[in-house]
């Protein structure tokens, strides 16, 4: 099986983070933490920064590396690394989503989550992850 390894931003402003609405693909409308595929020769930050200014031209500082999730789709195995990060800019732009929204602990279930994001999101809303909420 084919193996895509991406990296997330879990975007933190206040108490809310970010999740975007993918708008193109076979996964369109479904909710993930914005980011994208690394490029070869570039670490997981470098492809990080790169994917937000891309997506959202916005600029981001890295606080922490979070987690990686592994998750089985059909056709791939995903490897996403996840990183908790700041933005640096207050208008984003939305070049690939169709949306997106500022969420509270409390409003994390209140999207159709990714099959990948679901275990973050468990995690996060478990408290399992003391430094994002």
């Amino acid at each position: 099986m084919k193996t895509i390894e991406v990296v997330a931003a879990i975007i933190k402003y206040e108490d809310k983070v970010l999740a975007t609405q993918r708008g193109y693909g076979e996964f369109a409308g479904g909710w993930e933490f914005p980011g994208g595929k690394i490029e070869p020769g570039e670490t997981p930050e470098q492809a990080l920064i790169r994917e937000i200014k891309e997506e959202l031209e916005a600029d981001i500082e890295i606080l922490e590396y979070v987690d990686t999730v592994e998750y089985d789709y059909p056709n791939f195995h995903l490897t996403m690394h996840c990183y908790l990060c700041t933005i640096e800019s207050d208008n984003l732009v939305l070049n690939e989503h169709q949306s997106a929204k500022w969420l509270s602990k409390d409003d994390l279930n209140s999207v159709e989550w990714l099959p990948a994001d679901k275990g973050l999101i468990e995690k996060m809303y478990l408290g399992h992850y003391h430094n994002i909420y």
